[in-house]
């Protein structure tokens, strides 16, 4: 039987963070040797490397959500090793439950075929490589078409990017819709999905209208974290 948290993929997972933290690392021992040769000051540029610790902080909350959120069925080393260098859980986990649905599998128990997690693991690595390639070699005619469709104007720009991002989200919300024709089950993840909407806006209101531009980065951890534990009180009333 496959085994999803066997030793062997802990350890290439650790490599290879391990590997990407080197990376990591030395970025930072060349950009802070590039800082002396342009006359920071030593205190500078540790406030500065604190205060992006800091910052990481709250992303990092999202992250860990996600390898939990994943770990029910592809264990701790491929979500860790997926969020922790590559993936975003807006991609990850719809790609993983996709799969696992085509599948017959269920996301709330451990896989335990072998080719049906490489199928998942496959999926999720080979769909996420398209925007890796458009990025590098299409960045600038990405751009410059944006540019064009917005006439130069800024506000019609943003107006644009907004209308992508709210295509994507169109895209999961309808797996939510997708789920409610199984039965009364399916409206828990369609009401949690609700909670986090509200919690979001709530928290662009106060980031906008309160001036509270520091609470960007803790926005989205706060919307899954309270959603999560919406969840609890929902299921129980839906059942």
């Amino acid at each position: 039987m496959f085994d999803v948290n066997a030793p062997f993929l802990y350890i290439v997972t650790a490599v290879l963070v391990l590997f990407v933290l080197a990376q990591s690392l030395t970025f930072m021992l060349r950009a802070m040797k590039r800082g002396r040769e342009l006359g920071l000051s030593r205190a500078v540029m540790k406030k500065t490397v604190w205060s992006s610790a800091l910052f990481s902080i709250p992303p990092a909350v999202a992250i860990l959500l996600g390898v939990i959120t994943l770990s029910r069925m592809l264990g701790l080393p491929w979500p860790w090793l997926r969020l922790s260098v590559l993936g975003a859980i807006t991609y990850e986990l719809p790609a993983a439950t996709a799969t696992a649905g085509a599948l017959g599998l269920s996301t709330s128990e451990p896989i335990t075929d072998a080719s049906a997690f490489a199928a998942v693991a496959w999926v999720m690595t080979i769909g996420i490589i398209p925007g890796l390639v458009l990025v590098m070699l299409k960045l600038r005619s990405i751009e410059r078409g944006v540019s064009r469709l917005s006439g130069g104007d800024e506000r019609w720009r943003k107006i644009f990017m907004d209308s992508l991002f709210m295509g994507m989200i169109a895209a999961f919300v309808g797996m939510l819709f997708a789920d409610v024709r199984s039965g009364l089950p399916g409206f828990v993840p369609l009401a949690t999905a609700a909670v986090s909407a509200v919690l979001m806006a709530l928290m662009g209101l106060l980031i906008k209208s309160g001036k509270a531009k520091w609470l960007e980065q803790y926005a989205l951890p706060v919307s899954m974290l309270g959603a999560m534990a919406a969840s609890i009180p929902l299921t129980a009333w839906m059942r």
